[in-house]
């Protein structure tokens, strides 16, 4: 068992058990898929660089429960929308 798991920080950083859930699942289904891990973990399951990616603020829902990551919020943020 992964020991962040185990602790109620983790629920708390996301906003609960459900929310926890929805996450690790869809970080789940992207990495599965082929998506690079955030985070540098050798040998590690995507069950646990998931739970890490999180522990660490590397991915997130959004308002509407969709996955984003750091990297997915930095580019919007440079993105001059006025522009368009």
């Amino acid at each position: 068992m992964i020991d962040e798991l185990r602790d109620r920080t983790i629920n708390e950083k996301v906003g609960g058990a459900f929310k926890l859930t929805t996450l690790i699942q869809k970080r789940l289904v992207t990495l599965n898929k082929g998506a690079k891990p955030l985070v540098h973990m050798p040998g590690a399951s995507n069950l646990e660089i998931a739970v890490q990616e999180i522990m660490q603020d590397k991915i997130f829902l959004s308002m509407k429960d969709e996955l984003r990551t750091v990297e997915d919020d930095d580019l919007r943020d440079s993105f001059d929308f006025d522009s368009v």
